[in-house]
């Protein structure tokens, strides 16, 4: 057994060229061989958000405080609460991040193939976020 405490993994600013706004990333584990699993806890600030990416072998996002929305490519948005599971399949198109006024915080566990989580694309524009929004308060 292994015992990670708390504050042993230094936190991270979420890389401008990945995410819009301000980020934390909090290292949770990354498992070693044969194990592929990694988990994460990410603090997005209101309006925050990640880009548009996918993952190899799928992601499963569980929200822990605030109000946030999630999209995968070609669909609505949907807005996500504290204790909600989101499961985005391996290789569909998405994007998370916080609510205009609201922070959230999810905790992010994948599995890496051939060392790989993540593959991240363009960055979701202002109006794409818009739009989302819009179809939140229409829904």
């Amino acid at each position: 057994m292994k015992i990670k405490r708390v504050g042993s993994q230094a936190s991270q600013s979420g890389p401008a060229e990945y995410f819009t706004g301000i980020v934390r990333i909090d290292p949770l584990f990354q498992e070693s061989a044969p194990s592929r699993v990694t988990g994460t806890s990410v603090t997005f600030e209101p309006g925050a958000r990640s880009a548009w990416h996918t993952h190899p072998l799928g992601q499963t996002l569980a929200v822990t405080a605030g109000c946030g929305i999630v999209q995968c490519a070609g669909e609505p948005a949907q807005m996500i609460r504290p204790g909600d599971v989101v499961q985005c399949p391996a290789g569909e198109k998405h994007w998370h991040g916080a609510m205009p006024t609201t922070a959230m915080t999810h905790t992010a566990i994948q599995e890496a193939i051939d060392g790989k989580v993540i593959d991240w694309l363009e960055k979701v524009s202002d109006e794409e976020y818009q739009g989302a929004l819009d179809s939140l308060n229409r829904g």
